[in-house]
Order: structure tokens, then C-alpha cells, then sequence
């Protein structure tokens, strides 16, 4: 049975982007990958599926990057088709589907479709992928774009369009194209309607060191009814979009509104809500219904279209991800809202016609903000990104054309995390329990702890704590284990929405519903996922404590918590004040654990060793049991090489260096000649710069290493027998004659010469040597076969110096002369001949010579 097409017409009727429809046909008659760039709101991701639906083969994936969105975009589609939801037009989102076999457009999030193509590379039964919202720079959006662009190279019959709301199309063309030649951008533009913007700044601050300020919220509140009273009176039908930057902003000023006035229907749009109660909110309202206030976060941006939107009320904040490079964590904080993203906010008021944007900034704080939204993949955290790229077969997005790679640090500590959990190996190749991990749709982090904590903890607890941990809920006093307690409850208003995950997440493992433990499992489930935050209490006060994480990063805390020995972190985040203590750092999320149980839950990080450090020219060593960066106890012992000493001897000269040993003038001067060797002939002769020796202490310092832990004095240890360990043998019987240690002059004596320093890469040797002891030496000796001229340093009778030169017969030729007219009265007793040529070279004065 043939499948009816799309009425196109119908769909199209009344969208902006229907007048694009030929330039669309039009450019996949040439290329199967198209950029399509239009303002929000011209219809867009409406249309562009049907006229692919009518042109492929196989069923149109759209991706979106929130869930409602895509709920939404699902039932627009199929309403105007007038199908059922899910038998022509159905979507897929985390923990819910509908969507039929039949169906010929899916509406998905990114992340859905990122896991299907592992299961299914080729993406069999599909026509045409559509990335909507490009612009945004979500993470799982870049990478579909790598991906798909893969696949492509072996299914020339798989159709993919970018769809764009701002002006950097081309750069997406360039991505999804060849180097030759960029995909085709289809363009088009509406007239906008007018917007008035107002600006009505706080006289209080926005944001301190706790985040959004009370006082801010309550002028957002206070602006929100004065500017939507206005809106009401010249506009029975307008509504208002109050943007915030997160979940709790949200319900903040919804409860404030709603203290102020009962003349609204005041609604919150954001991920926590239920999705029966976000579809509500985008679906509209009677004209017999109150004027309505929807409180969103940045969800309502650009993905989302929410009817007879005429005000919009801006806080120019915003939350993101960001990356804290000094400590190696990541965390969302809040901060200004981008010129950019306030322009998509503020073309919410104009969709449908004349509308106004209040700004609660004044017009230099909007001008300070940054430009543009920093794509995702600069500041996030990279460990779920990296496990799918192993699992890909492009370690690190080898190979792919991304719209920006990764970037290199964050890269590796993604790819150190998972080496940690066992799921990649050395050379960053995914491995089984990789495999496993990459396939339950969560962080690598939590499905390791749903993984191996269901043994522990039983199936039913580990998907409580991962479905507390993957939520975005805010806990109270940072105590993750009371939460759940309010969460099992029922109590908690995200009890619903908390208990659909765990009941999705538990689908993913096999085991006993529930398991005995001895101890609350929470905070050995939370270690289970982040080892490396396993915290130990260093410090307590009345403002709270400090926490020592397994990483080396401290944090504060405050509450109930501050009173723990250890704890198992969920989430740290940068922060100043009071409750961070002074360390730049504060733990939101944790729950008490024990010292047993982190233990367990830590793996690779605890060691048992004896460290090793210099004091007083001698080595002191203490057994140390550690977890990570953690000391659980330290204690002397007399070290000994084959317990362990050598080892910790080895460690201690890499970190303190080679200043450690007592460098006597023979090995001082063995290095230097070794140095001028390797810089000029390079191999074999052995680099001998710090970095080198440190690097190869086996190979040359062995035995010296045991020496010293066996309590042998630093100062006594031969380095210069040690470094001949590295020359290189048979060419080592050329050494003294390459670099000799002392060079013969005409006066017969035998002059020690002074070799460069070894980092220094330009310098030469040299020789200080009397004056007269070089009478009639015309020519300049050089070393190292005949490289390196010597430099001399000639010398009074006194020994200070008369003349620098590296070339002996110009100086006799010339400066001589002056030399000799300023020295012969001071010296009289020593030869000063006109002719240096001729003259005896001698080391003696004139009547010594002479055998006087």
C-alpha cells in the first residue's frame, strides 16, 4: 500500500517559508546536503520535513535540540496533516515514544539519534536527516554534523539539512559540503514586524556570589505586571515571555507574580515540569482566558514557538556549561545572556505582530555582553562526547569535519576519565565495557555507577541515585541523600518526573530489584561515577568546611554536611563567599559516605607506597596510604631499595631535580664536554640536559639510586662515574680527543678548558691562559673535529684578563701592539716582544727564561 503524500499547500498555508519551497526543490535536485537559514518563526521546521517526506526514500529523522520542542514540533505536523500523532507524524525523546512503524517523519533530540547510529552506522530506512536549531552549537548537534557527514561518504542517497535561525549559514556549508564545493544555502527572509525595546535596569544587583539575587527577582516580578498591565490594555489577546536563566529562577518569579496579581494565568516552561504541562503552555489559549505570563528559561529562545506572545520581559542572564580548566570540572554558571541570544528572545514579541522587549539591564550593561553564545563544545564537559567518538571509530573526532574540533586539554581529561572507568584503552580505543557504557543513554560516569552499583546496591537504589544525579533538581543543603529521601516521599513536586527516569533507567540492568547493605549506598553510588571526587575534610569552622577531592581540588561547604569526615561528590562548582571557605570552589551535591566504601568505589586511584624527599643531604621515607590526592595515613620507615625505596628515591629526584646531588668539578665538567658533544654531533652522544637524565635515571644512575636508599649521603655520590654509564661505546674512545679536558699550548703547559654551560646552545669553550705563554700560535685550535674554535681569554702575568678572541693570528696582527704598550711598564719583568711571531713562548719572566 502506497503512502499518501503530504498536502503541501495545506501545511504550507500561511508560513513565510513556503515562499522558499521552489529554491529548496530546487537545490536538492543538485545536492544532497542543504543549509536552510530563516528567521524563527517562518515555519521552517513545519515545512521542510513534508517536502523531504515527498522527494525519499524512507522515513525523515528531525532532530531538536530539547524535548518539548520536539513533543511540539510532532503534533503541529500532524495536526495540520490531520493524522493521528504517530501513525504519518510521530517523535522519540528520552523516556517517551510515539511513533509508529509506518510513520514517515520522526521528530527526535539529537542525543537519540547520536545513540541509534551506534546500533546502526548506516541508518537503514531513512531518506533525510534534518538538524534543526544549528545555531544554537549544542554539543550533540556538532557531532551529528561529523557523523552524518561520514555516513554520507557511503550513502550518496541520504539527504541532510542544517537548519539555521541567524546569519552563519556559510559556515555550515562549508562543514556539510567538500572543500570544493559548499552545500547550497536556502535562504529566506520576512519582514519583521516593529519592536519597541524599553529599558527598565535593577537598582539592585543581578548576581552575587550565592547567584541570582532576591532583590533582582523581585524587580523582574514588579517589571513583568506593570509592562504586562500595559501590554493587556492595548491588547486583550497579548501574553508575555518572561525569560530566566534556569529552572529555579523560574519558579521564583512565578511565585512573586503571582503574589503581586491574581489577574494572570501564570505558567512556568522548562525541563522539570511535567511534558503533558509543557505542551500546555505551547499550545495556547481561548480568547475567553486570562492574559497569561510564561515564565521560560532559555528553552522558549529559538526552538520553540509559544503563541500570542507579544511582550517579552529579558533578565539577560543565561546558564551554560563551563569549564574550569585549573580544576578540571565542569558546571553551569550563570552569567550575561549574548547580544545574539537577547535577539532571539526579543523576536518572540514580533512573531505575530507589533510587540516589546523590557530589557532589565540598562543599555551599556547589554553593549558590555558578549556577542555571541560560546559553542557547547569550548566549555563543557567531554567525557560522553569522547566515549561516542571511541565507539565511532574517530578517537577525538579524527577524520571528521566538525564545525570546530575538540579542544585538546578538555579532550584529555575526557579521555582520562574514561581510561579510568575501563572504557577506552591506552591508545583511546573503546573497549567491552566501553561498548556497554556508550549504550545506556546517560553520562559514562552514571551508567558506570548504574552498572556496578546494581551489584552493590541493588537495581531499584542505583537507579535512584543516576536518576537523581542525571535530573537538573536543585538539593537543598547540597545533601543528595536527604533528597532522595523527599523524592521517595512523593513529597517533592519532581517526585513524578524523578520516578519516570528511574523506571527508564532501571530497563538498562539485571539484578535484584533491592540489595542489603550495611550502610546507606548513596554516597558509595555517587563515588562509583566521579572517583576522582571522592572528598576528605581538611579543615572546620563556624562558616562550614573545607573538602580535599580525590582530584587535588579543595571546595566549602556548609550545612549539615560540613560535619562529615568523607564525602562522595556530585557536584562542585567555582563560587566565592562564605559557604566556599576561600578556595574558589563549593560543593552543591554529596552525600556522607565512609572510608571503607570510598575505598571501594575508587579503584586505581588508592595506593599504598613509600614516598621518598631529600632532607638534609639524605633520603626520609614514609609508607603513605593514599586515594588519589588524599592522604589516609602517612608513617616513617627506613626505606629500602627492594621494598619499594628505590622507586620512591627514583620519584623524589624527578620531582625535587638533579640540584639534589653534590656535582663535583669532574662531573660537572664530563656533563658540559657530553653537552657540546650531543649539540653538535647529536647521535650517539646522549642528551645530557635535565629534562633527559630525569627522564633516564635507570639507564645511568641505577645503582647510585639504591645507594641512596639504603641511606647512602646525597653529597657522596660519584655522579661523574654515573654519567659514564652513557657514553656510547665504540665511539667513546673518541671522547677525550673530541673534547679533550685539557688543551696543550706552545709553552708546553697543559690548560684546563672551560666548557660551555649545557643549556646554553651558542656558547663556546674556552681557555684562560697567560699571554706569553702563546707567542707565535697562528693558528686558532678547534675541538669536536674541527667544529668548534676555542675561545681564548688571554691572561696578564697576573692572571687578570687582557684580550677575549677567537682568532689568535688577528689579534697578534693588530690589537697586540696596544696590549703590549699598556702592560710593559706595568710588567717589566716579563717578555713583551715587538714581534710575537718570533718571540719564545714561555710561562716564566724574562730572566727565568733566560736561565737566570
Amino acid at each position: 500500500m502506497t503512502t499518501a503524500p503530504f498536502d503541501l499547500p495545506r501545511i504550507g498555508r500561511g508560513l513565510a517559508f513556503a515562499a522558499a519551497s521552489a529554491d529548496l526543490h530546487a537545490a536538492l535536485d543538485r545536492h544532497t546536503a542543504v543549509v536552510v537559514s530563516s528567521p524563527p518563526g517562518t515555519g521552517k521546521t513545519t515545512l521542510v520535513p513534508p517536502i523531504l517526506a515527498g522527494r525519499v526514500r524512507g522515513r525523515v529523522i528531525v532532530t531538536q535540540p530539547r524535548r518539548v520542542a520536539a513533543r511540539a514540533a510532532a503534533r503541529r505536523l500532524a495536526g495540520l496533516d490531520g493524522s493521528a500523532l504517530g501513525s504519518r507524524v510521530g517523535f522519540t525523546v528520552r523516556g517517551e515514544r510515539q511513533v509508529e512503524q509506518s510513520a514517515l517523519i520522526e521528530f527526535v533530540t539529537a542525543g537519540v539519534l547520536l545513540r541509534r547510529l551506534l546500533d546502526d552506522p548506516g541508518v537503514e530506512g531513512v531518506g533525510a536527516v534534518v538538524i534543526d536549531e544549528v545555531h544554537e552549537r549544542a554539543l550533540e548537534t556538532d557531532l551529528l554534523i561529523g557523523l552524518l557527514g561520514e555516513v554520507r561518504e557511503l550513502r550518496d542517497d541520504l539527504v541532510v539539512v542544517a537548519m539555521s535561525a541567524t546569519l552563519d549559514a556559510e559556515r555550515f556549508a562549508a562543514v556539510l559540503g567538500t572543500d570544493a564545493s559548499p552545500a547550497p544555502v536556502v535562504t529566506e527572509t520576512v519582514p519583521a514586524h516593529p519592536l519597541e525595546v524599553r529599558w527598565v535596569p535593577s537598582p539592585a544587583p543581578r548576581l552575587d556570589e550565592r547567584g541570582v539575587t532576591r532583590a533582582f527577582l523581585d524587580h523582574v516580578a514588579r517589571t513583568t505586571v506593570d509592562a504586562q498591565r500595559g501590554m493587556v490594555r492595548a491588547d486583550p489577546t497579548a501574553d508575555a515571555l518572561v525569560f530566566a536563566p534556569g529552572a529555579r529562577e523560574v519558579s521564583e518569579i512565578a511565585r512573586r507574580i503571582r503574589e503581586l496579581t491574581a489577574e494572570f494565568d501564570v505558567r512556568e516552561l522548562h525541563g522539570r515540569i511535567p511534558a503533558a504541562a509543557q505542551d500546555a503552555v505551547i499550545s495556547g489559549r481561548d480568547s475567553d482566558e486570562s492574559a497569561r505570563i510564561i515564565v521560560t528559561t532559555s528553552l522558549a529562545e529559538s526552538s520553540l514557538t509559544v503563541p500570542g506572545v507579544r511582550l517579552v520581559v529579558d533578565t539577560c542572564l543565561s546558564r551554560a556549561s563551563q569549564r574550569d580548566a585549573a580544576r578540571r570540572m565542569s558546571g553551569l554558571v550563570t552569567g550575561p545572556t549574548s547580544r545574539a541570544s537577547a535577539t532571539q528572545r526579543a523576536g518572540r514579541a514580533t512573531r505575530e505582530g507589533p510587540g516589546v522587549v523590557v530589557r532589565c539591564i540598562d543599555e551599556r550593561t547589554f553593549a558590555a555582553a558578549p556577542a555571541r553564545s560560546v559553542p557547547e563544545i569550548a566549555t563543557t564537559d567531554l567525557t560522553d562526547a569522547a566515549l561516542l567518538l571511541a565507539c565511532w571509530g574517530a578517537p577525538g573526532g579524527a577524520g571528521l569535519r566538525l564545525v570546530d574540533p575538540l579542544p585538546s586539554e578538555s579532550l584529555s581529561d575526557a579521555v582520562g576519565v574514561l581510561r579510568g572507568l575501563g572504557a577506552v584503552d591506552a591508545d583511546g580505543r573503546t573497549t567491552d565495557e566501553g561498548r556497554r557504557l556508550a549504550r545506556i543513554p546517560t553520562d559514562p560516569r552514571l551508567a558506570r555507577a548504574l552498572r556496578h552499583g546494581t551489584g552493590i546496591a541493588g537495581a531499584r537504589a542505583a537507579a535512584e541515585v543516576v536518576a537523581l544525579l542525571s535530573s537538573d533538581l536543585r538539593i537543598a543543603d547540597a545533601d543528595a541523600a536527604a533528597a532522595l529521601s523527599t523524592l521517595r516521599s512523593g513529597r517533592s513536586a519532581d517526585a513524578r518526573r524523578w520516578q519516570q527516569e528511574v523506571r527508564r533507567l532501571s530497563a538498562f540492568v539485571h539484578g535484584r530489584a533491592d540489595a542489603r547493605a550495611d550502610e546507606d549506598p548513596t554516597g558509595l553510588l555517587i563515588a562509583l561515577a566521579f572517583p576522582e571526587r571522592i572528598a576528605r575534610r581538611v579543615d572546620h569552622s563556624a562558616d562550614g568546611a573545607v573538602f580535599l577531592l580525590t582530584s587535588g581540588t579543595r571546595a566549602g561547604i556548609s550545612g549539615p554536611l560540613a560535619g562529615a569526615e568523607w564525602l562522595a561528590v556530585a557536584d562542585v562548582a567555582r563560587a566565592q563567599g562564605r559557604a566556599a571557605a576561600g578556595t574558589g570552589a563549593i560543593i552543591r551535591s554529596a552525600a556522607i559516605i565512609s572510608e571503607r566504601q570510598a575505598e571501594q568505589a575508587a579503584g586505581p586511584l588508592v595506593s599504598d607506597r613509600v614516598e621518598a624527599q631529600f632532607s638534609d643531604g639524605r633520603v626520609a621515607a614514609r609508607r603513605e596510604r593514599r586515594i588519589g590526592a588524599i592522604v589516609r595515613s602517612s608513617v616513617p620507615v627506613r626505606v629500602r631499595a627492594d621494598d619499594g625505596g628505590s622507586d620512591a628515591v627514583r620519584r623524589a629526584v624527578q620531582q625535587q631535580g638533579l640540584e639534589v646531588f653534590a656535582w663535583s668539578d669532574a662531573a660537572d665538567g664530563l656533563r658540559r664536554r657530553l653537552a657540546l658533544l650531543h649539540r653538535e654531533l647529536g647521535s650517539p652522544w646522549p642528551d645530557v640536559a635535565d629534562t633527559a637524565l630525569l627522564d633516564a635515571l635507570d639507564s645511568w644512575l641505577g645503582p647510585e639510586l639504591s645507594a641512596l636508599a639504603t641511606g647512602t649521603p646525597a653529597a657522596r655520590i660519584d655522579l661523574a662515574t654515573a654519567l659514564r654509564r652513557l657514553l656510547p661505546w665504540p665511539a667513546a674512545s673518541d671522547l677525550d680527543a673530541l673534547v679533550p679536558e685539557r688543551l696543550e699550548v706552545p709553552s708546553g703547559s697543559r690548560i684546563r678548558l672551560a666548557y660551555p654551560p649545557v643549556d646554553d646552545a651558542t656558547a663556546l669553550p674556552v681557555v684562560a691562559v697567560k699571554l706569553q705563554e702563546c707567542f707565535g700560535w697562528a693558528e686558532t685550535p678547534r675541538l669536536v673535529g674541527g667544529r668548534v674554535p676555542v675561545l681564548f681569554h688571554l691572561l696578564s702575568p697576573g692572571g687578570r684578563p687582557l684580550a677575549v678572541t677567537g682568532d689568535l693570528a688577528s689579534f697578534w696582527a693588530g690589537p697586540y701592539s696596544q696590549v703590549r704598550a699598556e702592560m710593559r711598564g706595568r710588567y717589566p719583568k716579563h717578555p713583551w716582544p715587538e714581534d710575537p711571531w718570533s718571540a719564545e713562548p714561555t710561562r716564566h719572566t724574562k730572566r727565568r727564561a733566560a736561565g737566570i
